[in-house]
């Protein structure tokens, strides 16, 4: 480590274009994608915009509609 920043060096075979890239961190791993010119800007500008815990799982239990089974169960009244 170098002050406040952290080196990593890549095997060849992962070399980039450039010499900057995006850093993203997903969960406990971290994206690199080569910056080429701005078109990835805007995409992550727009994702730090939405909530941390935005895709964290939820309770999806269907909802419940008085009379919705007799429509797939065959029921006739």
């Amino acid at each position: 480590m170098t002050g406040r920043s952290q080196a990593v060096r890549l095997p060849k075979e992962y070399r980039v274009a450039g010499d900057s890239v995006y850093v993203k961190r997903l969960g406990n791993g971290i994206l690199l994608l080569p910056k080429s010119g701005d078109r990835w800007a805007g995409l992550f500008a727009a994702l730090d915009q939405f909530p941390r815990d935005f895709l964290l799982p939820r309770d999806r239990r269907g909802q419940e509609r008085a009379g919705l089974e007799k429509l797939f169960d065959g029921e006739k009244d």
